[in-house]
């Protein structure tokens, strides 16, 4: 399968929390070949923020914050470029009311022709006309 990358679903690949043996199955499958993962080129800076916010929380030191995004980025998703993808990611936020980062994985899913993977079951209820599909489906 081919999928939309979301930060939070890599961020799994990092911090065990719940979902992570899905996001980890999902991960070993892409480096099998038996999926194609995509994401907007925002991702290592966003899983960068989900590191350090989890550093603020006591989840994770700094020198594991670290480790952890390099790991990540052992295997990136493909990258493709936000600039070109912010036209359609404005009109979906300013329609929507649903911050513009998410809203980047949106348009990248809707120019791919695929469904974006996201653990942010809020986002799905936010954007449910959208192309979007939580993490939690692989389990089944």
């Amino acid at each position: 399968m081919r999928y939309i990358l979301d930060s939070s679903v890599a961020f799994k690949w990092g911090l065990n929390e719940a979902e992570s043996d899905l996001a980890n199955r999902l991960r070993d499958e892409f480096r099998q070949g038996i999926h194609e993962l995509l994401s907007p080129d925002i991702l290592p800076i966003e899983i960068g923020h989900a590191f350090t916010r989890a550093e603020r929380q006591n989840r994770l030191t700094q020198s594991q914050s670290l480790v952890l995004w390099s790991d990540i980025m052992t295997t990136p998703p493909k990258f493709i470029r936000s600039i070109p993808l912010m036209p359609r990611a404005l009109a979906i936020s300013s329609q929507m009311r649903v911050g513009i980062y998410d809203c980047l994985y949106v348009a990248a899913a809707e120019l791919e022709c695929c469904e974006m993977l996201t653990a942010d079951e809020k986002l799905i209820k936010s954007l449910p006309d959208y192309p979007i599909i939580p993490l939690s489906s692989l389990g089944t």
